[in-house]
């Protein structure tokens, strides 16, 4: 089957205009969201139904083409982006927006692949229970993306990522086969449980079109604070403390650094609170019950001693919603601040938490010693020690040249962070940024397992080429 034939072929499945051809109509789906990749497809299709991606997937495979998933295209490793051959067809999962079911008794939503994060927050608030799941990119990421990732984000420290609110997925594997997996069952102990291959798995072994997720009670009352502190082992210190007094109630605590704020007040307008200058902060907030007031005298009760024993510097409580919107907005922009300020070299790793500490300080020595007038910005989830830890020059001009330094920044971060016991990505994925890396700090036996079940459900090596493996 030639080029022509098999876009023919898509066109009949799907309808012509489900089918994109042409570099004007595809340009949007052929860059990363950070701008760093660019590929190039034979088409871009965008199947509606299970049925339809299983027989895309048919075709392509007939035709030995090679397929790329897509949700939301917001990966940040271009696990999302084809490859410049033009070879491959990409295959959009943006029109399956279904709810096929919301069980508030059993506490699941079961959902299609490309529906927003934020409708699916946005419906479980509806229905009174929480889908908690919550990260920068929520108002455009889709539940694919997210499972294909593993996705965690701001709440992990309570409620896990997105391999622990996974209850079934359904996938259309490399063969067109459909494995219906939708089993909303909290206990499932018959045999391997095969929804774990396919999380995180960036769209190489199959491409995820339905899942069922947890819910979970929606909290009536938070109460949300920015601290002051001088540096990361205070961080750690608070977060031990905050753990023992409210226990589960702490559902976030994001450190940032004065570098990381400081791009959100140059690149983002808007009124952003008065926040007292500080080598560090922390973020922190509690939820549940069902009384505001109780829970922040709580934590003003709680805070008011961490001053009086001088780990903090400062402290700002919300008294409102609004207010802690605004607060949150300082974390959450942090990413979009970055892309307005330039290129830069990204890390997300994760350590052990009593670790972080150790990195911070042995990892930003080592990097000024090397490129002097380094701007690093470090900011992340330290309740579950990931922090995104991204280099730049304060000239943004000099950003480009300074991005053919990555291999030699990568060997600092990512050979210290292998050191302290920790892993090279947390929450970002593999996709084609950190292949190379993968092979370094991987052991031999685990690549080859990983291969192993590669060419097991994808002998032909048509999904996703090129990402992780």
């Amino acid at each position: 089957m030639n080029d022509a034939h098999l876009i023919r072929t898509l066109s009949d499945l799907l309808g012509s205009g489900n089918v994109l051809t042409g570099t004007d109509r595809m340009a949007a789906y052929l860059a990363d969201w950070r701008g760093r990749y660019r590929g190039a497809a034979l088409c871009v299709v965008r199947p509606a139904t299970t049925a339809a991606v299983s027989a895309v997937v048919r075709a392509c495979t007939e035709a030995g083409v090679a397929m790329v998933p897509q949700g939301g295209n917001t990966s940040l490793c271009g696990a999302a982006t084809p490859a410049l051959d033009g070879r491959s067809v990409l295959i959009s999962l943006s029109r399956m927006q279904r709810v096929r079911a919301l069980d508030t008794a059993n506490n699941t939503i079961t959902v299609e692949a490309g529906c927003v994060l934020q409708a699916v927050q946005e419906l479980a608030a509806q229905a009174g229970r929480l889908f908690p799941l919550s990260l920068a990119a929520e108002g455009s990421c889709q539940i694919g993306g997210n499972l294909s990732t593993n996705a965690g984000g701001v709440q992990v420290l309570r409620y896990g990522n997105m391999r622990e609110l996974t209850l079934g997925l359904e996938v259309v594997l490399p063969s067109g086969e459909i494995w219906n997996g939708l089993r909303a069952l909290r206990k499932d102990n018959t045999g391997y449980d095969l929804k774990h291959l396919f999380i995180g798995a960036e769209g190489t072994l199959g491409i995820i079109t339905a899942a069922v997720l947890k819910l979970f009670p929606l909290p009536r009352a938070t109460a949300t604070a920015w601290l002051a502190i001088a540096s990361p082992a205070l961080a750690v210190r608070l977060l031990a403390d905050l753990q023992a007094r409210f226990g589960a109630s702490l559902t976030a605590c994001e450190l940032v650094s004065e570098a990381a704020l400081a791009l959100v007040r140059k690149y983002i307008p808007g009124a952003h609170p008065a926040l007292p200058a500080s080598p560090w902060y922390l973020l922190i907030e509690l939820s549940g019950g069902s009384d505001d007031t109780a829970q922040r005298d709580a934590l003003a009760a709680f805070l008011e001693t961490a001053l009086d024993e001088c780990v903090l510097g400062d402290v700002l409580l919300a008294q409102s919603g609004e207010q802690a919107k605004r607060l949150w907005a300082l974390r959450e922009n942090i990413g979009e601040a970055q892309k307005r300020a330039g290129l830069s070299i990204k890390h997300d790793v994760s350590l052990p938490i009593s670790r972080l500490p150790e990195f911070v300080e042995r990892a930003g020595r080592a990097l000024e010693q090397a490129f002097p007038e380094i701007r690093i910005v470090t900011f992340g989830h330290i309740g579950d020690g990931n922090l995104h830890y991204n280099q730049s020059k304060s000239a943004v001009g000099e950003n480009a040249a300074f991005l053919a330094a990555q291999p030699a920044v990568n060997r600092i971060v990512h050979d210290l962070v292998h050191e302290l016991g920790g892993s090279i990505s947390a929450e970002h994925g593999i996709g084609q940024l950190k292949r190379m890396e993968l092979l370094r700090y991987k052991s031999p036996v685990e690549i080859e397992m990983m291969r192993a079940i590669k060419r097991t459900l994808d002998p032909r090596g048509l999904m996703n080429p090129g990402k992780v493996l």
